[in-house]
């Protein structure tokens, strides 16, 4: 049925995810444990083909498609196996923002999100009973070009959780409207712009139809000092609101600080994850270049984690390393300077003709309180090393010295270790089977992913062990996900 919106069919209330989608956390550079919501006001919906007026002395009007559930049978604690069965149709969203008052609202998001118009929906209902909520698409194009596109896959929160976890606090009343998120792509728009969004499922092909919005120039003469605060920017808001610096067109930001080290709860995580699960959730958000090849541990039953200290050896030559191969160099500036917590990871080229460490070297790491060593060239005095206890990754054992091969050149720069760039800060974990590198902006939402798929897995196994067929069960087809959902709900 086509949907028209007036004042008769409002809905109750509608309720909005902050952040849901993985591809817009990493944007973001933060990932939440737990969904959170605000509230926007009734009066902010709009029918399809609307216009939507940017106020008069704003800049940062921002679209954001997603998919909206309608309510359709009141829910209270309900449990995640039930939830689905409350929602009626799912539809297309525009959750539009004013970035202009997000400072004043101080997080409640009335002002910067309830203008009239705030929320144009449909225009089509799909009916939730006929779709996979797992399988849904959002897409939205800005004058013709397709600038969001993203499903439900990539949800931090599954639908059923966020509609489950909301009836923990409230009644959800039949015809309320959930905003559910919206995936990387989000930008400001300008008055003669026309946004459209779209909401599709991915199995039956149905659809909500696309949602058209055309954004005008507000006529007022503006807010008044007098009874309010008013519009304002600065570089952050504008950051966020076009996405990044770049498309807002501000200078690149300076380099942040390196990490010092690790919350004692990511510390416990990381110790939970093997190496293997951190690698393939970073292939699955395109890093596939971050595993420190051809290094084996001296401790396979241990494992390694903490933030990285840096160490590059150039090739030999003998005039350079005359004048930097001696006192204090920069191997040793890195070995006594390591902080708790830190990996010292050296770039050695992978060149195994001499030792890049000795017991010496290694005594005094472990007294710094390092949490490892790993290093792509040889290793001195390797049974004392290895006595020492402490976590080291190395290419093999060599009795020569440093100078027949390397000249210690820099401490603490961005290296290449095993064919990984390393940086400052990054975050090295190791176990059995090697030795990875996670960017510490995304060091959260690897390892919670990662934990989440070791859960699952570890359901799939059991199943298989009870004698249940691959096919459909690895990966898990709707049916199978159902089940899953609703013991993990239990």
């Amino acid at each position: 049925m086509r949907q028209e919106r007036g004042r008769s069919d409002r809905p109750g209330k509608i309720i909005a995810v902050h952040l849901s989608y993985g591809s817009r956390a990493a944007q973001r550079g933060r990932t939440p444990a737990a969904p959170s919501y605000f509230l926007k006001a009734s009066s902010s919906v709009a029918a399809s083909g609307g216009t939507v007026e940017r106020p008069a002395g704003t800049e940062l009007l921002a679209f954001e498609g997603e998919i909206a559930l309608v309510i359709g049978r009141d829910a209270r604690r309900v449990g995640l196996g039930d939830a689905w069965d409350h929602v009626a149709a799912v539809t297309a969203a525009n959750d539009l923002g004013l970035y202009d008052f997000r400072a004043a609202d101080k997080g409640s998001n009335l002002r910067s999100k309830s203008g009239d118009g705030f929320t144009p929906l449909g225009p089509d209902l799909i009916d939730a009973r006929t779709v996979d909520p797992g399988r849904l698409r959002v897409r939205t194009w800005v004058n013709g070009d397709l600038v969001q596109d993203d499903t439900a896959a990539d949800l931090l929160f599954p639908l059923a959780q966020i509609v489950a976890d909301l009836s923990q606090h409230l009644t959800l009343e039949t015809g309320d409207v959930i905003l559910t998120g919206t995936p990387a792509g989000s930008s400001v728009i300008v008055p003669g712009d026309v946004v459209e969004v779209e909401v599709d499922a991915l199995e039956t092909g149905a659809t909500s139809g696309r949602l058209v919005t055309t954004v005008t120039a507000g006529t007022a003469d503006g807010f008044d000092p007098g009874l309010g605060s008013l519009p304002a920017v600065d570089d952050t808001q504008r950051e966020e609101a076009w996405g990044s610096r770049a498309a807002a067109g501000l200078p690149a930001a300076e380099p942040a600080p390196a990490a010092s080290g690790l919350s004692p709860e990511l510390r416990d995580k990381l110790e939970r994850v093997p190496v293997a699960a951190l690698s393939q959730q970073l292939r699955k958000r395109g890093l596939d270049n971050v595993s420190i090849d051809g290094v084996r541990p001296m401790h396979p039953e241990r494992r390694l984690i903490g933030t990285a200290a840096t160490l590059r050896f150039v090739p030999l030559r003998e005039d350079l390393f005359a004048d930097f191969g001696g006192g204090f160099n920069a191997q040793k500036q890195a070995f006594d300077r390591v902080a708790t917590g830190e990996v010292i990871v050296i770039e050695a080229r992978g060149e195994t003709g001499s030792g890049t460490l000795g017991d010496i070297l290694a005594l005094r790491a472990q007294a710094r309180g390092a949490a490892g060593i790993v290093t792509d060239g040889g290793v001195r005095d390797a049974a004392a090393v290895a006595d020492t206890g402490l976590p080291v990754y190395s290419a093999g054992a060599h009795p020569a010295v440093l100078g027949r091969r390397h000249v210690p050149w820099e401490a603490g720069g961005t290296i290449a270790c095993g064919g990984a760039t390393v940086q400052p800060g990054d975050v090295i974990v190791g176990d059995a089977d090697g030795v990875i590198v996670i960017p510490p902006g995304l060091v959260v939402e690897i390892v919670d992913a990662a934990l989440a798929q070791e859960d699952e897995d570890a359901w799939i196994a059991q199943r298989v062990a009870e004698g249940a067929a691959i096919e459909g069960l690895f990966p898990m087809n709707a049916s199978w996900r159902a089940r899953y959902d609703g013991e993990r709900g239990a």
